[in-house]
Parts: C-alpha cells; structure tokens; sequence
C-alpha cells in the first residue's frame, strides 16, 4: 500500500526536479507535501528516499529534504561522463545517418540560430544532440547519456547555455554536421569531443567568478 500511495509522489516531485520547477536546494516539507497529496507522511518519506538513491534529493540533519545540489567537481565530472558516452554514440551513429537526419538537423540549426532566449538555446542544444545520436540505435547508451542529462538537471542546463553563448556552439555544431554529412568519423568525433571540453571550460570558468 506504501509504494502505490508513494509511486504519484514520487513522479511528480522528480519530474519538478527535471524541469527545473523545483531548483536546487529547495526545500521539500514532508508535511506540506502530505497534505497536498492527501496522504500520511509515511509514503511522502519513501518516495524522497527513492529519489535520493538518484541522487535528486538530499536530506541533511535538522534541515530535512531538500533538492540535490552539486559542486563545481561533480558538475564538472558529469560533463566527462557526457564526453565519454557521447562520443561513442556518434561514432555509432554515423554509419547509420540518412539524408532525412541531415536535413532535420540542417532546419533544427537554422531555427535555434532564431533563438534569443537562453532557455531556448538550452532546449534546442538538447535536441540537436539527440538528434545526432538517435540514429546509432544503441537504446541503453542513449538511456544513460539522458540519465546524466537528468542529472545536470534544468537549472544546470541552462547555467551551460549561459556560460557557452550561442555563437561558439553553433559554430561547433555546424563543424559536427559537416562531418558527419562527409561521414568522417574521426573529424566528427574529434569536433564533438572539442565542443563539450570547450562547454566544460566555460562552465569551470562561470562558477569560479561566482555565476
């Protein structure tokens, strides 16, 4: 009876999380969850427990619950995990690209070049590399390159866009489509691999001054 009173909870909590509604370090009262579930606290419990072995949720001594918040190191570190799955997933991608996947992507750049808002910049970003990895056809490595997407969650999505800009990064997908449409491997990987260290330097760089 637990897990079925926990299970709506739980969603609805994570997916706050993942879209930024709920931003890190927020807190989560049990009892004002409670209530807005109509529930005991006992579910509300087991469903923040399940989303602090996802590392979403935190609860500190005489604070409670609170959403995740990452240091610079661990920021840093997913985006090198982001390094190693992504180039993989191009590099099995390619073979695999039709024209139709160039041509989605060419019209997906020209319309986030339009883009004025970060948050936009942050979507479109998210959907280009989607759509340049989808074709490798390797579901569990595109589970796990969503999975540390999750991870770095809305707000940190939006921190990259912020410290990154928009011309750098068009620039460099350009540069990714350009080879991938030449089907060389070897220069796409290389240019993907530059684009997210470059990402990863600007991010260092922006939470050093503060940002």
């Amino acid at each position: 009876m637990t897990d079925a009173a926990a299970d709506p909870v739980y969603k609805d909590i994570r997916a706050a999380i993942l879209a930024g509604e709920l931003q890190p370090g927020a807190p989560l009262r049990q009892d004002e969850i409670a209530k807005k579930f109509g529930i005991s606290k006992i579910p509300v419990r087991e469903a923040l427990r399940r989303l602090e072995v996802e590392n979403l949720v935190t609860f500190e001594r005489n604070k409670g619950a609170t959403v995740r918040q990452y240091s610079e190191g661990e920021v840093l570190q997913l985006l090198d995990i982001r390094i190693a799955l992504e180039c993989r997933a191009l590099e099995l991608a390619i073979p695999n690209m039709i024209a139709s996947d160039f041509s989605d992507m060419r019209t997906h750049l020209t319309d986030y070049a339009q883009r004025t808002e970060v948050a936009q910049w942050s979507e479109m970003n998210r959907r280009f590399h989607h759509m340049l990895y989808e074709p490798s056809g390797n579901q569990p490595l595109l589970n796990m390159i969503n999975d540390v997407e999750a991870r770095l969650g809305q707000f940190l999505r939006v921190l990259v866009s912020t410290a990154s800009g928009l011309e750098r990064p068009m620039r460099e997908h350009n540069d990714i489509l350009m080879a991938c449409e030449a089907g060389d491997i070897k220069t796409a990987v290389a240019a993907l691999r530059q684009h997210i260290e470059t990402t990863q330097k600007e991010v260092a760089a922006f939470l050093r001054r503060g940002g």
